[in-house]
């Protein structure tokens, strides 16, 4: 009887395991998209998370439990070589086997150039009513394709509503050499003209697309279509949670406008530039930017000029960030009649998971908010 129970145990648990194994393996870089991953695959299994929510994604460097990561990985998604240029390095040499998305590469997203020189022109927002035309291309018929830019109903082609760069069964990364880009740009001119964007330690575009809301319902659609190609015995999961996590985004924009109206109209400025998604979304408008790019530091020219704004046009917060010298923010400050408050793009404080993101957009409205 006993040998009976031990054999039916054992069944059982190598079942179980083969079911654990048959589930992908995926890697993403920054906690924001763990936050998005994790959402479509909650129920499934959990992404490993290669940046933590504390580390610049500019200067992190990989760790042995990272390098393993890439390496195990069946699916990699990350921001794109804009943000982490050092990473696409990695993944040549250690995911070489994986599907590999890039999702400043999905179709239906604008990607925004960097704002160039301290100060900013206010967005010209036009109707404030309807939040829907900031920061995107046409892309207003989400109810019609649940499952990226095409219905799902057709899997053969497998575009999901992304670029040509998610098609890895040729495995590019690791197999063609790297310099040749015309058929690799992820979105961007080539990697040589970074020296035309001083501060910039990536592309031309700026990689923060994380913080618009709408993107990040295009890009729930993309990561539940590839994980579900790769793993089409949970996609019914997988369109199912991203739905889910589309309804739950739209109940967050709806919060933060709530959040923001009081304050719409009023001049901010930021620690650096890393939020017109979000401004375009919501319709508010940065006054400048303290640093130019998250990877460098003002000069003292810059301060100034920085300075003589917050002064001339009684800007009432200058922002701070978690990662970065809390002296810049009081050397604007000092003297004047503008208050200060931290925003953090990156969730430092966070806890990790499908709840990430939602908390992060919802605090950066709720502190800007406060700072006024």
């Amino acid at each position: 009887m006993s040998n009976k129970i031990l054999s039916t145990t054992s069944a059982f648990l190598l079942s179980t395991s083969m079911l654990v194994a048959d589930v992908p393996k995926v890697t993403v870089d920054i906690a924001p998209v763990h936050s998005l991953v994790s959402s479509i695959m909650k129920g499934v299994g959990k992404p490993d998370l290669i940046i933590p929510a504390g580390a610049s994604p500019h200067e992190y460097q990989l760790k042995p439990s990272n390098a393993k990561s890439l390496e195990d990985a069946d699916v990699v998604f990350w921001i794109g070589e804009d943000l982490t240029p050092w990473l696409e390095n990695g993944l040549e040499s250690l995911a070489k086997d994986a599907s590999i998305t890039s999702l400043l590469g999905v179709d239906g997203i604008e990607l925004l150039s960097f704002r160039e020189g301290a100060l900013f022109e206010a967005h010209d927002h036009g109707d404030h009513d309807d939040h829907d035309d900031h920061g995107k291309k046409k892309h207003d018929d989400h109810d019609d394709h649940d499952h990226g830019k095409k219905k799902h109903d057709d899997h053969d082609d497998h575009d999901h509503g992304k670029k040509k760069h998610d098609d890895h069964d040729d495995h590019d990364h690791g197999k063609k050499k790297h310099d040749d880009h015309d058929d690799h740009d992820h979105g961007k001119k080539k990697h040589d003209d970074h020296d035309d964007h001083e501060g910039h330690a990536h592309g031309e575009h700026d990689p923060h697309a994380w913080l618009s809301p709408k993107i990040a319902k295009v890009w729930l659609n993309s990561i539940a279509a590839k994980l579900s190609e790769v793993d089409p015995d949970n996609a019914a999961s997988y369109f199912s949670n991203a739905k889910s996590a589309r309804d739950n985004i739209d109940v967050l924009v709806a919060d933060v406008n709530s959040i923001l109206d009081p304050i719409r109209e009023k001049k901010f400025v930021v620690f650096h530039d890393a939020y017109q998604y979000f401004e375009k979304d919501f319709g508010i408008s940065a006054s400048g930017a303290i640093s130019l790019g998250d990877a460098s530091d003002p000069s003292p020219a810059r301060l100034a000029e920085i300075r003589k704004r917050v002064v001339d046009e009684a800007v009432e917060c200058v922002l701070a960030e978690p990662q970065y010298k809390q002296g810049l923010v009081k050397a604007v400050v000092e003297g004047t009649d503008a208050n200060t408050a931290v925003i953090d793009p990156l969730g430092v404080k966070l806890e990790t998971g499908p709840s990430l993101y939602e908390n992060l957009i919802r605090n950066l409205a709720t502190n800007l908010a406060k700072c006024f």
